[in-house]
């Protein structure tokens, strides 16, 4: 008897479910039958449906969000960079959405694939530096480097950039062929960079970059280096040479003197003097326990025989 209860149960449930459904206030509903569209249902609340024929077909009627693949795109120097970006967009007409995509999934790989074609196109006329970013250092010892920031120029361009990959996409999306029935409110730029295959060849290109940056810096350290040196040497030498001057100046006028005193003595006493001079003479080669030959004609004997006659008669006059 419970058994005979719970069957019309049941088919009650069923038949209630398939007749009944529910609109989310986050949804559209589209409605078809054997793949013909019925009617959109674009408001939330409690629908109605013919059981067992009538399809309902949800989609998100928020923001939604597509990763594109990462591509390897040239920008304006033919320099390859790593692009990898994502995609937001809006369902605007759900029959049309249907009608060409039939899910998000299929929305996906076809939005997905027209923004990056766009996205190729904006790349290939623009500057590395517009879609890096980045400002050049010079640091203390001479060595450039790169910090990774966006000026805010750089932030406008990158703006810029922005809005006409949205424009060229909308347009593809919008165009008689395509026609998805959705609008792309934003394009994002994640991460530029550049490919794994060409790290090594952008590194030997910076690295010789800052070799001859470097090279050029020292060569003017070089030369600003000799320039200082001459110029000190030019001035060393010109103090030198005045300095010598002044001493050869100074050299003459003493030994003027010197000769003034020595012909003034000369005059005074010519004796004397010339025995003064010997004694300073015997001071200068002559040291103690030396031992002398001289001639008796010799000069410089004439002073010590002298001197020796006069002590043999200051003993006798003694004695």
């Amino acid at each position: 008897m419970r058994f005979i209860l719970i069957i019309p149960l049941a088919l009650a449930i069923l038949l209630t479910s398939q007749v009944f459904f529910g609109v989310d206030e986050t949804k559209f509903a589209v409605v078809t039958r054997f793949g013909e569209i019925q009617r959109v249902i674009k408001n939330p609340g409690l629908q109605t449906k013919i059981p067992f024929m009538d399809q309902v077909n949800l989609f998100d009627n928020r923001l939604l969000r597509i990763d594109v693949r990462t591509e390897s795109m040239p920008d304006k120097d033919q320099q390859f960079l790593e692009i990898d970006a994502y995609v937001r967009y809006k369902i605007l007409d759900p029959e049309r959405f249907l009608l060409r995509l039939k899910d998000e999934f299929t929305a996906q790989n076809r939005i997905g694939n027209i923004v990056i074609s766009e996205l190729r196109r904006v790349v290939a006329a623009s500057d590395r530096a517009d879609i890096i970013g980045g400002t050049a250092e010079t640091q203390a010892d001479g060595t450039i480097i790169v910090v990774p920031t966006i000026t805010d120029d750089q932030e406008e361009t990158r703006e810029a950039l922005t809005r006409k990959v949205i424009e060229g996409a909308n347009r593809a999306v919008e165009s008689v062929d395509n026609d998805f029935g959705v609008k792309v409110i934003d394009v994002r730029i994640k991460a530029a960079d550049f490919p794994t295959t060409v790290e090594l060849t952008v590194f030997n290109r910076m690295r010789t970059e800052r070799n001859v940056q470097a090279q050029k810096l020292r060569a003017e350290g070089e030369e600003q280096n000799l320039k200082i040196t001459s110029d000190v040497d030019r001035e060393v030498a010109i103090i030198r040479a005045e300095a010598e001057k002044i001493s050869n100046t100074l050299r003459g006028e003493g030994e003027g003197q010197a000769i003034a005193l020595f012909a003034e003595a000369l005059e005074q006493d010519p004796e004397f003097y010339a025995f003064t001079r010997s004694l300073e003479a015997y001071e200068t080669i002559i040291t103690e326990n030396d031992i002398l030959v001289l001639s008796s004609k010799d000069e410089l004997f004439k002073y010590l025989e002298t001197s020796s006659a006069d002590s043999s008669l200051t003993e006798n006059s003694d004695n």
